[in-house]
């Protein structure tokens, strides 16, 4: 972790008009600066620089943020990566925290292992493009699969001589340890001892992290030797895991966020040939099967999801577990079959980017149709199969996690299948409880009411479960724009707004679903003793601001800018939140709890419409005494609530 000294210092040294101006061409708008978005295709300027705020705002697409929030969102770092490249930039050292030996040790080998690879990628180019066989064997091939020059350099392609040992000879030579070329994967030792290359006599294709480092490489043979495995891949090392790679994403990510779609292949020619078309929003598995890690990547930058198969694959339904990852991540899943005897790569080379793009929104089909539509072809006449099928869709749906969707694929399957919709809600139900994700909540006992009460701790316990997210934004947000400052109690004390929040919680024995929520409200109800380095002059918004968790510092620059600028004329009688906080607070409290009220009052009627609760008359009467005493509730809150509406600004 990164000291939050060297954080400040990093954010105090950067110029977000300086750093923005690298990657969009900006223009004085008054006292701020316009371009157009980086973030999605545009015609009008509506990217909007601030100075004097040192933030960003798309007032079309809403991204924005600080000035590492931009370098996050634009390349894809991480907080630590993206607070160390803008150290890189203002000549300040960035390090972690004081590492034991043995960490100072595993980070050495890695910072010599990526060096080696980045040598080793060069070593490949310089021969692909300058040695006399390189030039004949590597750019042949290369040029027989139809890649231009300047997709082979985007790609970093190269060649590796026939010579067993060529590459172990150049690299000792340049002072490379031997250690580390077998680390690496670049070399192995035989049981003879000798130190050969892996990759003789091969096509060589980097593969990157998703910020550019070089971390393993695929060889492919160019001999018509069938005893001799086609391509060959690095091994997994300290720096390389192939479950949590996925080749192109390097390349892809800006792409991928812009189209808010990702295409996934399955080989290294598939990516390059896409690209080369004009499609540059692809990745690919690199024949191995999906895993979280690689599907968690693909989420960091989009939610949609479409898979693109051979026309003749005949491991499509092999490959079906792997979509239901998918599924499970909460992606939303489509799936592309290209015409008979063609795969991503032969077909990107017969057509363009816009008659690509235009089959590809013709064709594509959301997933779970798909699956029905193969599973069927086989099943029809076979009532055994049939069933099996049928099962099988159902552990397809049951793994998506938002419940709406969930839904709507119960309805569509149920009417594709032939059998009744609440067979399908049944089984998948069934599936979810043994799988532990039905998300059913735990009744408590409720406590008792009087008719008089007015006070946000004396309402009944909520299942908090079932929460409306908007009234806990706003709480969060008024943790974080205003959790150090005071409330007047009517005893003539004051306490901390974040400390009036938790204790009113407690008192009903709530607290927010959000795990990141709750360690938030911890965290600002010990400021400024949360941690020793907080400078007190900075406001806790600040202090969340510079957060080192990339995830608490860019939700506070999402809830804690302005979302409107008053002008002169509006700004006269306005009263600002943070000199209404004795109202404020309160109210966003009993929005909240009157949200949970009502949240699980739909959820009880919901239950009485089910054919099982209906014929439970027991049942039926305990959800009809529950309701009662939230209707009593939602009451109570009505008559302090009003119809007026009290929220951020």
């Amino acid at each position: 972790m990164i000291d939050r000294n060297t954080i400040q210092r990093v954010m105090d040294a950067a110029d977000i008009v300086d750093v923005v101006k690298e990657f969009v061409t900006l223009r004085k708008a008054g006292v701020n600066y316009k371009g157009l978005c980086p973030f999605h295709d545009e015609k009008t300027p509506s990217f909007v620089v601030s100075p004097s705020k040192q933030y960003c705002k798309c007032f079309s697409c809403g991204k924005g943020g600080n000035v590492v929030h931009f370098i996050m969102e634009h390349e894809q770092l991480t907080y630590p990566e993206a607070i160390k490249w803008l150290g890189r930039k203002y000549g300040i050292e960035v390090h972690d925290k004081e590492m034991t030996d043995d960490e100072r040790q595993r980070e050495s080998t890695r910072e010599s292992m990526f060096v080696l690879n980045e040598w080793a990628r060069d070593y490949f180019s310089d021969l692909l493009h300058n040695n006399v066989d390189g030039v004949a064997l590597g750019m042949g091939y290369f040029r027989q699969r139809g890649f231009r020059d300047d997709i082979i350099r985007k790609f970093q392609l190269g060649y590796a001589l026939p010579a067993r040992d060529a590459l172990a000879k150049a690299a000792l030579a340049k002072g490379f340890n031997e250690e580390f070329l077998v680390r690496t994967g670049l070399c192995y030792r035989t049981d003879d001892g000798r130190l050969l290359d892996r990759y003789h006599d091969r096509v060589i294709f980097p593969v990157h992290t998703v910020s550019g480092k070089v971390v393993a490489f695929g060889g492919r043979i160019l001999s018509s030797d069938k005893k001799l495995a086609k391509y060959i891949n690095s091994p997994e090392s300290e720096i390389y895991s192939k479950s949590h790679e996925l080749y192109g994403l390097y390349l892809a990510k800006h792409a991928i966020v812009k189209a808010n779609r990702c295409y996934l292949v399955e080989g290294y020619t598939d990516v390059i040939s896409m690209h080369q078309c004009g499609i540059e929003n692809v990745v690919a598995s690199s024949g191995t099967s999906l895993t979280e890690g690689q599907i968690r990547l693909i989420h960091r930058f989009t939610e949609n999801i479409t898979v693109l198969y051979d026309g003749d694959s005949a491991g499509i339904k092999a490959s079906l577990r792997g979509i239901d990852m998918l599924l499970a991540e909460g992606l939303n899943v489509k799936v592309l079959l290209l015409p008979d005897g063609d795969d991503p790569d032969s077909f990107a080379r017969k057509h363009t980017a816009a008659d690509y793009q235009a089959y590809i929104e013709a064709h594509q089909v959301d997933f779970i149709r798909f699956k029905i539509d193969l599973l069927l072809s086989g099943a029809e006449s076979d009532p055994v199969k049939h069933a099996e099928m049928i099962r099988d869709v159902v552990r397809s749906v049951s793994v998506v996690p938002e419940g709406i969707t969930r839904q709507m694929y119960v309805r569509e399957s149920a009417a594709r299948l032939g059998v009744s919709e609440q067979l399908i809600l049944s089984e998948v139900n069934q599936l979810r409880r043994e799988n532990g994700a039905d998300g059913v909540a735990r009744q408590s006992a409720p406590a008792e009411q009087t008719a008089d009460t007015a006070g946000p701790s004396q309402t009944a316990p909520i299942r908090q479960e079932v929460m409306e997210h908007e009234e806990e934004r706003l709480l969060i947000a008024a943790v974080m724009r205003f959790g150090n400052r005071l409330i007047a109690l009517e005893d003539g004390t004051g306490v901390t707004v974040a400390n009036y929040i938790a204790e009113d919680l407690a008192a009903d024995t709530l607290e927010f679903r959000q795990p990141l929520f709750r360690r938030i409200l911890q965290e600002a109800c010990a400021y400024p003793a949360a941690d020793g380095e907080v400078d007190p002059s900075k406001s806790i918004l600040q202090y969340f601001m510079s957060h080192p968790d990339g995830e608490v510092s860019g939700l506070a620059m999402d809830l804690g800018t302005d979302r409107y600028v008053l002008s002169q004329r509006q700004q006269e009688g306005y009263v600002a939140d943070e000199d209404r906080l004795y109202e404020l607070i309160p109210r966003l409290l009993h929005d909240y709890k009157n949200s949970l009220v009502r949240a699980e009052m739909k959820q009880l009627l919901q239950q009485l419409r089910q054919p099982e609760v209906a014929q439970d008359s027991a049942r039926c009467v305990e959800i009809m005494r529950r309701y009662q005493e939230l209707s009593k509730v939602e009451q109570q809150f009505a008559k302090v609530l009003g119809d007026r509406v009290v929220s951020l600004s």
